[in-house]
């Protein structure tokens, strides 16, 4: 099967340019105030807030069934049209422009904690149909998001965020010209409310360029986070005849130089009684109390990252601890014939094919916590449920699910720092 090479090329990226006086702090546009997080990370809520913060905050696009009072199941046309026309209309009063010449952007985060992430902002080349592809994802995707998101992104005629790519660049040609651009003034830095850093450059030198795509040609990417707007970008390409939509935009990390955090993805199971689970689970693996789920408790489970050993924290309502570890190699084996040993010890692997089976518990009442044990916890307490804390996966563990071609089971891994969106779009037209 032939293999496309991997390709992210220029293009002009469309970013906000609004003079508005009431944005300018000591003499600088305040452009955090616009920025957003990837649409699948706020609440409700916070996406409320969000779009009330700023008239043009980039979540008035891109969280598109909180726009007005429609109803989310009988207005999905209006909701994604309004979006859309939103973007068409800041466009025409000036509020976002085209850059003037097509560049490769480096994106660089620092988060609160003083984590540095610098990357590549592109056009990613699309496979053709049949062919191999230089990005892989590692993670299983549902069909209303992509929905969600082909829906949104084919009406705007648009790629509103990136997906999050890693790579292993070596400290290559591509890696160098990144590393490089934070020596010059930046085109634009933000630093927006959870007090991360955001700062962004322009490549356009050819020659550099030409480097940079020479250098990326060999190697495969891994899909961090972004799979849902990956499959819609697959999904507009097929079903789309405009040449635009061979591309799709991407932030490219090479995890050498720039190692991602990786964190965990917790469960909580509402109303599965405690007890029940810790008695079932003991059919399948050890469970030790460990008395209240305290913060030391919490961190020994975090402590366990990347461990090939699987182990899970069940914890009730009332905060009462158990881990469950020692899985039986039989019961691992039967419940996922199909699967490479190292598939079944993965955690999420688990707790979904072994554990949750047994509790009867069904997949669409799992509420995800993202990367904060403490919150699965009181949430655990708040719906009188099960609260399960998953140590996080390594980035090897999913570099090695990916090079076998398996991948890991939904929810298994939460990549960052995530790019954050509005810093710079793609339009087609």
């Amino acid at each position: 099967m032939p293999r496309h090479a991997l390709e992210l090329a220029p293009f002009r990226g469309l970013r906000y340019a609004d003079p508005d006086v009431d944005r300018f702090i000591d003499g600088d546009f305040d452009l955090a105030r616009l920025l957003t997080p990837p649409y699948d990370i706020p609440d409700a809520e916070e996406a409320r807030k969000l779009q009330r913060s700023d008239p043009h905050n980039a979540a008035r696009v891109t969280l598109p069934y909180e726009l007005g009072r429609q109803d989310p199941d009988s207005a999905v046309p209006h909701r994604y049209r309004a979006a859309a026309d939103l973007l068409h209309s800041w466009i025409g009063d000036g509020v976002l422009a085209l850059d003037g010449e097509p560049a490769l952007y480096v994106y660089e985060q620092v988060t609160a904690d003083g984590r540095r992430q610098r990357g590549l902002v592109g056009n990613l080349r699309l496979p053709e149909d049949g062919a191999g592809s230089a990005v892989r994802p590692h993670e299983d995707v549902a069909d209303p998001p992509v929905r969600d998101r082909f829906a949104l992104m084919g009406l705007a005629r648009a790629n509103l965020e990136p997906i999050f790519l890693v790579y292993r660049g070596g400290g290559g040609a591509a890696t160098a010209a990144t590393e490089a651009a934070a020596a010059l003034a930046p085109l634009v830095s933000a630093r927006t409310r959870d007090g991360s850093e955001h700062r962004l450059w322009a490549l356009t030198d050819p020659g550099e360029l030409r480097r940079v795509a020479a250098d990326l040609a060999g190697r495969s990417a891994l899909i961090a986070d972004g799979h849902h707007r990956y499959a819609a970008y697959r999904r507009l390409h097929r079903e789309y005849p405009d040449p635009g939509w061979g591309y799709g935009l991407a932030l490219l990390v090479d995890s050498d130089t720039h190692p991602p955090r990786l964190g965990a993805i917790h469960r909580v199971l509402p109303g599965l009684d405690t007890d029940t689970a810790v008695r079932e689970a003991r059919e399948a693996a050890t469970v030790e109390p460990l008395g209240t789920a305290s913060p030391e408790v919490l961190a020994g489970v975090a402590a366990r990252a990347g461990s090939e050993s699987p182990a899970l924290l069940l914890v009730s309502p009332d905060g009462d601890a158990h881990l469950a570890h020692g899985f039986d190699e039989g019961v691992l084996e039967r419940a996922m014939p199909e699967r490479s040993p190292a598939w079944r010890r993965l955690p999420t692997a688990v707790l979904h094919e072994v554990l949750m089976p047994l509790w009867e518990f069904p997949e669409d009442l799992v509420r995800m916590v993202h990367d904060d044990p403490a919150e699965a916890v009181a949430a655990a307490h708040h719906e009188k449920g099960t609260a399960v804390v998953v140590p996080a996966l390594g980035v090897g563990q999913v570099y090695a699910v990916a090079d076998r071609g398996e991948l890991t089971p939904r929810k298994s891994t939460s990549f960052g720092p995530k790019p954050r969106t509005g810093l710079v779009m793609r339009v087609l037209d």
